[in-house]
């Protein structure tokens, strides 16, 4: 469905030139798609500019209503697209901003596309504002299907420790746009960006950008691995720096290769072999920097060993692999090898990212819900043996079969949890033998994890881990991965 009216060309061409912060964008029309973070952040900085902002969004939310009323944001609410498309059309916008969850067919996206009107994401939005300051940040971005976020952390608390004024933002919790808008401005933004975020990027210029593995997820979204693969590998594009890769992970080095970049920027890799010339990596359990040492064709810096992180419970090898992608994006914006040490030493990890919640008659429980696909799992379950496994939630059109495979001689037995049941226990079925299976029924909330945590129990021995490690997303039974987390740890506070 298109618009009867043609949409101009001298708007089309006044849009494309608002790349400031300082430049006019009073009573421009703007909807934008949803109501969630991104989308109230985008909502409230237009305003700020003078924009003429109406959000169109699909379920109330009486706190971000009252706030777009005080603000003087339009709105309009309603579930089905229909009436949702027919508010847009009669608004008749002249920018359409789209929240990162929109996939790129939902109708009013595509309608906003076929009629000729500009849609962007929070992300192109922020690159055009991001000199509200003197102080302009150099951005520092992450994807990769597993441990973006760690990676995030530890990256701007790397920098922190090297005395610049840094917040990790984007797809982390704190919207872009409301990081831009700190009076004081920031050194670095270090900028965690889903493959949604990077879908509608637009042409950003990251100051060091990284890609952390790659494997299939988000297939239903994108509509097919080689869209998902393209998403991430945008991540690279215009880097300035230093292009970050996993060498243990064809793809990652693959987007390197493919991106057109900056003259002079530099690939460097990780991984948790030797390190080879410009690259980072683990010697005698030594975690080395070959790639920004003057003398690298001979020597390295060393930053930290496996033995110190044992000591603080962060020796598990994805968190290593976090740890030196991180570093080689700190390096690359000027933080010294003793600055990233003293980091890393005081680094804490997030809740709900393999967070040890203890022993209860000497079995280990271990919360890692963040793993919402099955290449996070993965990394978990290869950090562990004779693990009594709870799994389930939304698969996202991704195929569990193989990771199943992969893990089974580690499995004690598995709890299964999650409204796509079926594909998860047929694997569990063709792969673990005479191992028990539990199926737990219940439909939503704590009931559900307090069942999974007492079955998980009965299955464990002294010495066993029970691992909360899904493999898929939790909004079918819980509000998020944080909130299934939270349900864990009340169960297993509960068993003890």
């Amino acid at each position: 469905m298109t618009s009867q009216i043609p949409f101009s060309d001298v708007t089309r061409e006044r849009v494309a030139q608002l790349t400031s912060w300082h430049h006019d964008w009073s009573e421009l029309r703007v909807a934008v798609l949803g109501l969630g973070v991104t989308g109230f952040s985008v909502a409230d900085t237009l305003v700020e500019l003078g924009a003429r902002v109406r959000v169109i969004y699909g379920a109330p939310d009486s706190d971000r209503e009252r706030l777009l009323d005080v603000i003087g944001a339009e709105r309009f609410v309603a579930s089905d697209n229909e009436a949702q498309l027919a508010d847009l059309r009669a608004f008749d916008p002249e920018l359409v901003i789209v929240s990162p969850g929109y996939r790129p067919d939902h109708p009013l996206t595509s309608w906003a596309i076929e009629r000729g009107a500009p849609v962007w994401g929070d992300i192109e939005l922020g690159w055009r504002l991001r000199d509200k300051t003197a102080r302009v940040a150099d951005w520092i971005c992450i994807t990769g299907t597993n441990g973006k976020t760690t990676t995030t952390q530890l990256t701007a608390h790397m920098l922190q420790a090297a005395g610049l004024r840094v917040t990790p933002a984007g797809n982390i919790g704190t919207p872009i746009l409301d990081a831009l808008r700190d009076p004081q401005g920031y050194d670095v933004l270090v900028v965690e960006l889903s493959s949604f975020q990077l879908e509608r990027m637009g042409e950003i210029s990251p100051y060091a950008s990284a890609c952390l593995n790659f494997a299939d997820d988000h297939l239903d979204w994108h509509g097919s691995a080689e869209a998902y693969w393209a998403a991430k590998a945008r991540v690279y594009e215009h880097t300035q720096v230093a292009c970050v890769y996993n060498r243990a992970d064809a793809e990652t080095e693959r987007m390197v290769e493919n991106a057109d970049v900056i003259d002079g920027a530099r690939a460097i890799s990780f991984g948790l072999d030797a390190p080879p010339i410009s690259g980072f990596g683990v010697v005698d359990g030594i975690l080395l920097d070959r790639g920004y040492h003057a003398e690298r064709r001979e020597e390295a810096f060393e930053l930290v060993t496996l033995e110190e992180l044992a000591g603080r419970h962060i020796a598990q090898p994805h968190m290593v692999q976090n740890m030196l992608a991180a570093s080689a994006l700190a390096r690359a914006r000027g933080a010294e090898p003793a600055e990233i040490a003293s980091a890393i030493l005081s680094f804490t990890p997030d809740q709900h990212r393999a967070e040890r919640l203890g022993e209860v008659a000497g079995v280990t429980y271990i919360d890692d819900s963040k793993a919402t696909n099955a290449h996070a799992a993965d990394a978990s379950l290869r950090a562990h043996e004779g693990v009594v496994w709870i799994v389930g939630g939304l698969l996202k059109g991704v195929d569990i079969d193989a990771l199943v495979a992969t893990h089974a001689h580690r499995l004690r037995g598995a709890v299964v949890i999650g409204a796509e049941r079926d594909e998860v226990l047929a694997a569990l079925a063709r792969h673990l033998g005479q191992k028990p299976v539990v199926e737990i029924t219940e439909p939503s909330g704590d009931p559900v994890m307090t069942a999974a945590v007492q079955a998980a129990a009965k299955l464990a021995e002294p010495g066993d881990i029970v691992l909360l490690s899904p493999a898929a997303a939790s909004m079918d039974q819980f509000t998020d991965y944080a909130a299934r987390g939270n349900s864990f740890q009340a169960a297993v506070r509960a068993l003890g």
